[in-house]
């Protein structure tokens, strides 16, 4: 694959991987693209198709799996969630940055691809303060905040695993976090920029 090196951010759900993916958008504007995932779950309030999901139905994305479109995939909640090879070359078309964030699971499906990113892990300090951020959010309901809680135990377990991140940021001080983030990709944030200029 051509242009910059892609970002893969993993993560628990509340370990404030967007709200650091919103300071790195606006620090150094142009430079990074989302690629835009696929799920089959349904639109939240305020959410465009094509710019937050690409909102597909289930035998859609099944199909597009079954004929290798996709780098990584997975299941949750009963909602499928991936990303397609088309949404990070659009990324690189436009030498950006691709940010990917994803889940331990498709962290390690990307291992298997020659995808070659850069691999941040953000998480939060404890278990609890997570369970805190997501009940401040109320965008969830109890089961579904539970099913969260345990998928984050299980991801901070998995993310333990030697060599599996090139970078693992502990989120409990913004901007000491974001610094970390932005030191792991000047590299890549310089030669973006260099190439544009050329």
């Amino acid at each position: 694959m051509q242009g910059p090196r892609p970002v893969v951010l993993s993560g628990p759900s509340g370990a404030g991987k967007s709200t650091l993916l919103k300071k790195l958008f606006k620090d150094y504007e142009n430079i990074f693209g989302f690629s835009v995932s696929h799920t089959t779950r349904q639109p939240r309030p305020g959410e465009v198709n094509g710019k937050d999901y690409h909102f597909v139905t289930r035998e859609e994305m099944q199909k597009e799996i079954d004929a290798g479109e996709f780098i990584e995939h997975a299941e949750f909640s009963g909602n499928m969630y991936g990303t397609s090879k088309g949404a990070v070359q659009a990324v690189q078309a436009q030498n950006q940055i691709c940010v990917l964030d994803i889940d331990i699971q498709g962290v390690k499906n990307i291992k298997k691809t020659d995808l070659n990113p850069i691999y941040i892990s953000v998480q939060p300090p404890s278990i609890d303060i997570l369970e805190k951020r997501l009940r401040d959010r109320r965008t969830e309901t109890e089961e579904s905040l539970l099913k969260r809680l345990t998928a984050a135990r299980v991801d901070l377990e998995l993310s333990k695993e030697p060599g599996l991140f090139d970078l693992v940021i502990i989120n409990d001080d913004l901007e000491k976090a974001y610094s970390e983030l932005k030191e792991v990709l000047l590299e890549e944030i310089k030669k973006t920029q260099e190439s544009r200029k050329s």
